[in-house]
């Protein structure tokens, strides 16, 4: 019950055998709990590392369970300060890699300055992508917002076949809206058949590709393809998309995971929880749309059936409703 909170099985039935019986040894514990002396010593480190045991004031030397009303409540606000480090940590990544990406957008096409170089085509992309491919040793790290084109598809499908093939370790997070595109669907489907990892996530940073964590490709301007795109080895670049690419991977669902069914209860899926977030910041339903992955007519869709589920007559009440739910 109280794994999310950080608790095993084990050391969760020790602070509920130390809440019963105060003051409990090592031996008493295995009596009351039908655990080894191992499984009890090793609740009671988790119990002390998660603060939830403290030294008693009455008895030197004896540790006292603190209750859960306040225990548990410590917890929740370390994990949510840890949430908001690990969201500011995002947001500055976003922005250095804002930042170093548009100090390189004045470089000409076939130039190369400070480890990075501005490719211009498709045609100069796909070459570098090929030389890049074939070099890969290790690790291939990529996000690919949206669907892909089949021609995108086609042009990847050689070189990810080889690479799995050669034992490279290839990582690949998808936006969800992606799960509803048939071409890219089955192309994630048949990477992981492959040994390949696909996770999704309702949004997702820009397009990126990051080969043995040394070299990575950006477009430059992610909403004008016609600017080209950025290959760079720059060690302060890479490291901040490889922090950006690791931040949002633990968040994404692996494919094949339902993604309608992430909600508590009767509670909003993360894409719609996402949908919430952007409406309620003031996007319009085009603008959120773009964000998602998604069409206008989803993006109304997916509201209706949300209002319908908070039994609201109209957006505000909507959003008043799942504010007291604490949705939002």
């Amino acid at each position: 019950m109280l794994e999310v909170l950080g608790l095993g099985a084990s050391a969760e039935s020790v602070y509920r055998g130390l809440l019963e019986q105060p003051g409990a040894g090592v031996a008493e514990l295995c009596e009351l709990l039908g655990l080894t002396e191992t499984e009890v010593r090793d609740g009671l480190d988790r119990l002390i590392d998660l603060e939830l045991l403290q030294p008693s004031r009455d008895v030197p030397g004896l540790l006292r369970a603190l209750t859960p009303d306040v225990g548990l409540e410590l917890i929740l606000r370390r994990q949510e300060a840890e949430l908001v480090r690990r969201q500011q940590e995002l947001a500055a990544g976003k922005e250095a890699m804002a930042r170093a990406v548009a100090s390189f957008s004045g470089l000409r096409t076939g130039t190369e300055v400070d480890g990075a170089e501005r490719l211009m085509g498709l045609d100069a992309i796909q070459r570098r992508l090929e030389t890049l491919a074939r070099d890969l040793r290790h690790e291939c790290l990529a996000i690919q917002p949206g669907a892909q084109s089949q021609a995108s598809l086609d042009a990847s499908r050689p070189l990810d076949e080889d690479a799995l093939a050669r034992g490279i370790s290839l990582r690949v997070i998808h936006q969800d809206s992606a799960r509803n595109d048939p071409p890219t669907r089955a192309y994630a489907r048949w990477i992981t058949e492959l040994g390949g990892e696909i996770r999704t996530s309702p949004v997702v940073p820009p397009r990126m590709l990051i080969f043995d964590r040394t070299t990575a490709l950006v477009p430059i301007d992610p909403t004008n393809s016609r600017l080209g795109a950025l290959c760079t080895s720059t060690p302060g670049i890479v490291s901040s998309l490889i922090a950006l690419f690791e931040q949002t991977w633990e968040a994404a669902v692996p494919l094949g995971a339902d993604t309608r069914g992430r909600g508590d209860g009767d509670g909003p899926s993360p894409a719609e929880l996402e949908l919430l977030k952007l409406l309620a910041s003031g996007l319009t339903d085009e603008a959120a749309g773009k964000r998602l992955g998604v069409s206008l007519r989803t993006v109304r869709r997916q509201m209706s059936a949300l209002m319908e589920r908070l039994d609201a007559g109209s957006r505000f009440e909507a959003g008043l409703k799942a504010a007291q739910r604490g949705w939002l």
